[in-house]
């Protein structure tokens, strides 16, 4: 398995040079000086996109996928940027889930819109895939389409999932790809939990990646790219940051956060949602309606035995306060309910996806109101039915992480081909 040659700016030397082949198998490239005291803070592709002149997009018609994330270090959006710019041609802008300015809910998105900041053309893609988005991308007339978004690092986040498909249509509408690098707030040192099943394919998970996948968005798209695209490849450059290291956690790179869904209010967030999302797979509420989502896990009912279960357990580098709490929406709304607060104590101990299943196991042996959803989302956030089947089955906590060890060993494999950043 080799990758594909592909235009990368380079994270050493001139901003501006560009290399024309990716790292091969069991390499990594350089991501540039470490940040910490006296050292640089880490800079996106964006930042140095734009401090190349935009001569990766120089004669062409661009339109930017992006939303509230997509922003400079000085907290300015790149749209506000890149359209009074005379150096870049910034024709359209297509937005997610959530939408371009984030205005809509989780499943919402904004609709088509001129954008009343710049008049620049504001295009749906949340839910379009395939040939309908390819026609979304005709239907702009642009000749490149670049996509800058904040990811949380879990398999189930939807952005990625845009990236995968907007890589898909723009490769059937004939346009170019560009994809800006922003950091892993989680780091990127592991993959972790299972890998989807392709028969569970949907919008929090379209191809056979691990729950949590510790890559970067350019990474993903290489990947992507090389293994799920191969038939019909996308003409694709990324664009990768200076300064970031895999073994960083967001607070280590001096970028500003912007929560990039309306229930991703901090780093901290995206900390443990790669396991603590499974709950949205289940009767209990994930926090939603709170300021602390996912953070916070709970159903009427349940009382301090869950959380005196998920202790005995001694995961590493986490522990599990008894709490009440009344979300003001989604489940639950207006009710007093019980369960625990997820304290992360040691973030370098810490293994989200363990953890999540810990606490489904536990819940479910001491609250006997416990039920999954009878869409049975739990399969599609999994992956597959064996951790409902599972755990249904009385399986503990070692079982059912064990049950993915030989899937996650040799997706680790292919994903180590793709790595930019030591």
């Amino acid at each position: 398995m080799t990758l594909s040659r592909r235009g990368l700016l380079a994270a050493g030397g001139a901003v501006g040079a560009l290399a024309t082949t990716a790292a091969g198998p069991g390499s990594a490239v350089a991501a540039g000086p470490a940040h910490g005291a006296g050292r640089p803070r880490v800079r996106t592709g964006f930042d140095r996109l734009a401090a190349d002149g935009y001569r990766l997009l120089a004669g062409q018609k661009v339109g930017v996928v992006t939303n509230p994330t997509g922003i400079t270090s000085d907290v300015r959006h790149i749209v506000d940027v890149m359209h009074p710019d005379g150096r870049v041609d910034l024709t359209a802008v297509f937005g997610p889930e959530h939408g371009f300015r984030g205005t809509a809910q989780a499943g919402g998105s904004e609709g088509r819109y001129d954008d009343p900041a710049t008049g620049l053309p504001v295009y749906d893609t949340y839910l379009k895939s395939g040939q309908p988005l390819a026609d979304v991308f005709t239907a702009s007339g642009v000749d490149t389409v670049v996509f800058d978004i904040q990811d949380a690092g879990a398999r189930f986040y939807t952005y990625i999932w845009t990236l995968y498909d907007c890589m898909e249509a723009a490769a059937l509408a004939g346009k170019r790809f560009v994809v800006l690098d922003r950091p892993n707030p989680v780091t990127g040192r592991a993959a972790l939990g299972p890998v989807l099943d392709p028969a569970f394919a949907s919008f929090v998970g379209r191809r056979e990646i691990s729950q949590a996948h510790g890559m970067t968005v350019a990474e993903l798209a290489l990947l992507f790219d090389g293994e799920f695209l191969a038939d019909r490849p996308v003409e694709l450059d990324v664009v990768k940051m200076s300064g970031w290291r895999r073994a960083d956690f967001f607070d280590a790179t001096g970028l500003p956060w912007v929560p990039p869904s309306p229930n991703m209010p901090t780093p901290e967030t995206a900390l443990v949602y790669s396991g603590t999302c499974l709950f949205e797979g289940t009767n209990l509420s994930e926090g939603r309606g709170t300021t602390r989502p996912f953070e916070l896990l709970g159903a009427e009912g349940i009382d301090h035995r869950w959380a005196e279960a998920a202790n005995a357990l001694d995961l590493p580098g986490v522990a599990f306060r008894e709490a009440y709490f009344a979300p003001t929406f989604s489940k639950f709304e207006g009710k007093t309910v019980g369960g625990v607060q997820v304290h992360v104590q040691d973030r370098e101990a810490f293994d989200p996806v363990r953890t999540g299943i810990a606490l489904l196991v536990t819940a479910k042996r001491t609250w006997s109101g416990f039920a999954w959803r009878a869409d049975n989302a739990i399969d599609r956030l999994s992956g597959s039915t064996r951790v409902r089947t599972m755990i249904d089955a009385g399986a503990d906590t070692d079982e059912v992480v064990g049950a993915w060890a030989a899937g996650l060993a040799a997706f680790r494999k292919v994903r180590e081909e793709y790595l930019l950043y030591r």
